[in-house]
């Protein structure tokens, strides 16, 4: 457990480094992809740093998956948005309203629930047709990207944020279903692909939702998608269970982890104003789409309210 939340830890604090490196090295850039920009974030140190962390963060991952089971990392993997969250208060400037802090205590609640009440990690390591199973789902995955780009935007977000929930979720599964390491054994295991492929698509279609669609909007669906899916084929397929007697309150534990982070989603990619001032709150953020509808029936066709942080430049 301890090293579930460290992981979450890792994962939130990089967040912010790399949100910190992005304002410095290009702060009030217009829209659009400048590879130049993009190589010089990568001489920033504080970029560096959060990738580090997330390298870190994913091997701490790793070994809490060997130990626990996938529902209690699962939730424990949710509170990186609790960390990002108040990480980002001090460093970005960003304000947290009493609800978003009675969210983070929320998240805390949760995991303290679940420490109490989740028991060792299931000894079933799954037959042959779970590994085909996950990797075909990894594949399905990767292809909804293609699908959901016919959406409208609301729409395109959640599905989006979803499956890269899902492929998240790929790898908490594939990892239990990885029992030998030895070179031969890895190859002809189709968990190993299916851990590459979820890894990978997760992060693409993260990546396309935070660009095309509401950050907010992307990441409840992550959440969603990397919890609750990974939770149930972790207790139906591979034994894992609470300690005696203890099950209402792991479940109980694990809704409020999960609550607590759907409550804080929009601190998912730590986003920042174009000019590098604090993020807004909930009522600026109201009144930036109110500004901007008023523009907008002017006829000014000039950039979008910058309340409205949900469309990334």
């Amino acid at each position: 457990m301890f090293c579930a939340l460290a992981s979450a830890v890792c994962f939130g604090t990089a967040s912010v480094l790399q949100a910190v490196a992005a304002r410095t090295t290009a702060p009030g850039t217009g829209s659009g992809v400048d590879p130049r920009l993009l190589l010089r974030v990568l001489t920033q140190w504080r970029y560096l740093l959060g990738l580090a962390l997330d390298g870190v963060g994913f091997v701490l991952e790793l070994v809490a998956l060997r130990s626990l089971p996938i529902y209690a990392v699962g939730a424990a993997l949710a509170a990186t948005l609790a960390v990002t969250a108040v990480v980002a208060a001090p460093v970005l400037g960003t304000r947290l309203s009493r609800a978003e802090w009675g969210a983070v205590g929320v998240v805390c609640g949760g995991l303290a629930l679940l420490g109490l009440s989740s028991g060792e990690e299931g000894h079933l390591r799954g037959g042959p047709e779970l590994r085909i199973a996950v990797l075909v789902f990894a594949l399905a995955v990767l292809a909804s990207g293609a699908l959901a780009g016919r959406l409208p935007d609301r729409a395109r977000a959640a599905v989006l944020g979803l499956g890269s929930g899902f492929g998240f979720g790929v790898v908490e599964v594939a990892v239990r279903l990885i029992d030998d390491f030895a070179p031969t054994a890895l190859l002809t295991n189709p968990a190993t692909y299916a851990l590459l492929i979820g890894g990978g698509a997760a992060f693409l279609l993260l990546t396309t939702a935070f660009q095309r669609g509401s950050v907010t909007t992307a990441t409840a669906g992550m959440v969603i998608g990397e919890t609750v899916g990974p939770a149930l084929v972790g207790v139906a397929w591979l034994g894992d269970r609470t300690r005696e007697g203890l099950a209402p309150l792991a479940v109980t534990g694990f809704a409020l982890a999960v609550a607590g982070a759907l409550a804080l989603a929009r601190f998912g990619e730590a986003p920042v104003d174009e000019d590098g001032g604090p993020h807004p709150t909930g009522e600026d953020e109201a009144a930036g789409r109110r500004g901007g509808a008023a523009r907008e029936s002017q006829g000014d066709s000039g950039r979008e309210s910058r309340g409205d942080f949900g469309r990334e430049s």
